[in-house]
């Protein structure tokens, strides 16, 4: 179940090989928008690009009217006591201890409260929780301090699974205009990005091989944990229509280089996945490429 309301749209020979390998084994940034980012004084969420973002989106700004009434109503009171019942105003108070209507009314009113938040925010906890059956599954382990990806299931239609891997590191930031980035996507940026098709459902299991990571991409509502020894899960799909650069941190504090282990995400159409896949598919798992796609070029 979603809830969707109109408040969502509220590294020198070594280093140029390098950058050769990866610009040939990844899809170019020309052409798609940098979407998921932080903004200079930004205070709210970044665009969403699932319907998952968009539920939290909508649930957060629920809450945030909910509180904001409830804040406003104990306002009221305290300055209707404050001005009504002070000592010049009220020079004889009453006696009594007890009244039966309020105290029931104190009681019962937040406790309705609360069924209301959880009502409608455990739908949104659930969609998150199950994992459906996904159309593109990729493993991410967390490493100190940079990302290694395979993706499980090469998913190319009339090719048997083949495992693609890569690692993925924070890119310089001399080397940023060489791979397309701008300047102010320095510590965001990385030489290779995880690429992924929209309108598809993508399965990411997440582990980590030393010490507890979090892959997070904040404009999918996304965030898991990496712990050694276990693997989990998360889940997303990014509308049709947003393709484009998304950008995230390792999100749980893993030692000295925590903050230059960016995560990049590009999502593309399924055609610039295919492309992208059968190029993959040679360059990091020697595989040859599929038939159809070494037809097409």
């Amino acid at each position: 179940m979603r809830l969707r309301t109109t408040f969502t749209a509220l590294g020198a020979f070594f280093v140029s090989l390098f950058t050769a390998f990866a610009a040939f084994a990844q899809v170019t940034v020309e052409g798609l928008p940098t979407i998921g980012k932080p903004e200079p004084s930004g205070t709210g969420f970044q665009t969403p690009a699932t319907g998952l973002m968009e539920d939290i989106i909508w649930l957060d700004t629920f809450l945030l009217v909910l509180i904001t009434i409830i804040t406003l109503f104990v306002l009221a009171l305290l300055i209707t006591v404050i001005l009504r019942y002070n000592t010049k105003s009220n020079p004889t108070p009453a006696t009594f201890t007890h009244n039966t209507p309020i105290e029931v009314t104190w009681t019962l009113v937040p406790v309705l409260i609360l069924v209301v938040i959880g009502a409608v925010s455990l739908p949104v906890l659930f969609d998150q929780q199950e994992i459906p059956e996904g159309e593109v599954t990729i493993k991410v382990t967390g490493y100190q301090w940079y990302w290694g990806y395979e993706y499980v299931d090469a998913g190319v239609e009339g090719v048997e699974p083949a495992s693609i891997s890569f690692d993925s590191f924070m890119l310089e930031r001399d080397l940023l205009a060489d791979y397309g980035y701008n300047e102010d996507e320095y510590l965001l940026a990385t030489d290779q990005p995880v690429v992924i098709p929209t309108g598809k459902v993508v399965v990411m299991q997440v582990t980590a091989a030393d010490v507890i990571h979090s892959w997070t991409i904040p404009a999918f509502g996304v965030k898991q944990d990496g712990v050694p020894g276990r693997l989990a899960e998360l889940w997303f799909e990014v509308e049709p229509g947003m393709e484009g650069v998304y950008f995230g941190q390792c999100s749980e504090l893993c030692g000295k280089d925590h903050a230059y282990m960016p995560i990049t995400v590009k999502a593309v159409t399924p055609e610039q996945y295919e492309e992208w896949l059968g190029r993959a598919s040679e360059e990091f798992a020697g595989k040859p490429l599929p038939v159809q796609v070494a037809a097409a070029e």
